[in-house]
């Protein structure tokens, strides 16, 4: 509660450290701003290509199919791999004054939640263009399961961030791991194709509900499976908890270990 109370005090530097990333992200660049939406639309174009003409996989309008769930994927792998980076980045800052160390890790979750946000945009438009049109009930959870999946991408921050100050190493591993949780989670392929042998475990990867839930939402068109949205809140809250804790800990030593 203390830290709470302590993180509301220090907001004006939260919202400040999101600015300036939000600003400074593609500075000098000559489309600037614009790279918001290129990107995802780059990347959409790329797996059309590969998925829908060359290796086809029988799924219907398999690059919404696909998109859908690589866009939160993406904003969960930045928080994982980058958020990993966030105390490093800030190290001079970290030495010098005083302030709540959550608010690094804190801030840099809410600029990759505002990328996505408007990452989304690109979606919706890609889901009026295909045709397959949008359920407004249903569009009505989505903010559900973005809180949910923004509880657990903080988790993961927070853990990643603090453990890097004293695992250095742990960043370039991230990488990889990122790579094989992609995979490990029904991003490009229909949890359908999952061995009912290995579905119990298969159902501990925390992205795994929160992936079933927007594609159920804006793919398939229809209102998540209560029990998904409760299996995504808990693994998200108890990765948060794990995240916090640790940091938590470790926080004591930052300023020594950088």
């Amino acid at each position: 509660m203390k830290t709470i109370k302590e993180l509301y005090s220090y907001r004006q530097m939260i919202y400040s450290l999101v600015k300036r990333d939000l600003r400074g992200r593609y500075k000098g660049s000559v489309l600037g701003f614009l790279w918001t939406f290129i990107n995802p639309l780059l990347q959409l174009a790329v797996y059309t290509l590969v998925f829908s003409v060359i290796m086809k996989t029988g799924i219907e309008r398999f690059y919404l199919f696909l998109f859908v769930g690589l866009v939160p994927w993406m904003f969960f792998s930045t928080c994982l791999t980058g958020g990993a980076s966030c105390i490093m980045a800030q190290q001079d800052m970290v030495k010098k004054i005083y302030f709540p160390r959550e608010v690094l890790p804190i801030s840099y979750v809410i600029s990759q939640f505002i990328n996505m946000l408007l990452t989304f945009i690109i979606i919706f438009l890609v889901v009026i263009i295909s045709g397959i049109g949008i359920n407004f009930i249903a569009v009505l959870y989505l903010p559900v399961i973005m809180l949910v999946e923004f509880i657990l991408a903080l988790g993961v921050a927070m853990l990643v961030s603090a453990l890097t100050v004293y695992f250095r190493d742990l960043e370039y591993i991230l990488g990889i791991i990122s790579m094989a949780w992609m995979y490990l989670t029904p991003i490009i392929y229909s949890e359908d194709f999952v061995p009912k042998e290995i579905k119990p475990i298969f159902n501990l990867n925390p992205m795994k509900p929160i992936i079933t839930a927007y594609r159920d939402i804006l793919y398939y068109k229809q209102i998540p499976q209560i029990g998904t949205l409760l299996h995504a809140f808990l693994l998200g809250v108890v990765v948060l908890i794990l995240g916090s804790l640790v940091f938590s800990k470790l926080k004591r030593h930052f300023a020594e270990e950088l």
